[in-house]
């Protein structure tokens, strides 16, 4: 039979029983068994097993009451552990950009927004792209990839266009970044590329990183040289040979000769009265 050991009044025709007391430890009942003990029922525990207890049941609630503190955010530190972010890792630690948006994600109350190309988006670009940019260049690259805010996924539905960039002015023909939702799906354009948000990396109370299908190349950076439209061609000129140039007609030609009759025909007469005259005077001499 089993009875507490708190009990005073045991039946006397029971010499051998069980008891039981319960203890608290830091909140917790425990109940302690002593079986076979005398009707006196003095409760005997081993002194070190009950420290191993206590010890245990303290430790147990302690841990369970205080979680590991969060570190500060490391921008690079989430790509790391996402994956597939190899190249835009090295573009944030080669500009300095990444010491940069750690410092304001962690003292600043502002927030930030990051587009985030994967390695298989760099891949897709033309080859040399990147060894063709500045080192200046490259940091206005990785800017335009930066919004000095923080975007819920659910805010780009109501957002104005264009969109300010880390880069500097989101006008046309500088760094304009405009950003339009389908359903749930999130476009963006930058006069370059258009590109889609695959989907949300990162998100706390200051920063948020987005996953993004292209990179993102500014117009300022990669706009192609517009040309001037070449001047019509000059029609040549058709070359006129002897048999194509224009004869006059024989009327033409009656024409221009009796003119010219009619130009020397004064002189004519005049000629043929001297020689009238010259006659006459001759014949009366003889």
């Amino acid at each position: 039979m089993t009875f507490p050991c708190n009990v005073k009044n045991f039946p006397q025709n029971i010499h051998s029983f069980s008891c039981y007391q319960n203890i608290t430890i830091d909140g917790t009942i425990v109940t302690l068994c002593n079986t076979n003990i005398t009707r006196d029922c003095i409760f005997q525990v081993q002194f070190p097993f009950l420290l191993f207890l206590i010890f245990f049941l303290h430790c147990t609630k302690t841990s369970a009451q205080s979680p590991p503190p969060s570190g500060p955010t490391n921008i690079t530190g989430i790509l790391e552990k996402a994956g597939q972010y190899t190249t835009f890792i090295k573009l944030l630690k080669s500009t300095q950009e990444a010491d940069q948006i750690n410092s304001q994600a962690n003292n600043s109350n502002q927030g930030l927004t990051i587009f985030a190309p994967t390695d298989s988006a760099f891949s897709s670009l033309k080859s040399g792209t990147l060894n063709s940019l500045s080192d200046q260049q490259k940091v206005q690259l990785v800017q335009f990839h930066i919004l000095p805010s923080l975007y819920p996924i659910s805010q780009f539905q109501t957002v104005s266009n264009p969109l300010r960039t880390q880069a500097g002015d989101s006008s046309n023909g500088q760094f304009p970044l405009n950003v339009t939702t389908s359903g749930n799906q999130v476009n963006i354009t930058t006069g370059v590329v258009d590109a889609t948000v695959a989907n949300t990396v990162y998100s706390d109370s200051q920063l948020a990183v987005y996953q993004v299908d292209k990179v993102l190349l500014p117009l300022q950076l990669f706009k192609k040289a517009v040309s001037p439209a070449p001047a019509p061609a000059e029609k040549p000129k058709k070359r006129v040979s002897g048999s194509d140039a224009p004869t006059k007609s024989t009327g033409d030609a009656s024409v221009d000769s009796s003119d010219a009759m009619r130009s020397y025909h004064p002189a004519i007469t005049v000629i043929s009265f001297g020689v009238a005259v010259s006659a006459a005077f001759y014949s009366s001499l003889l």
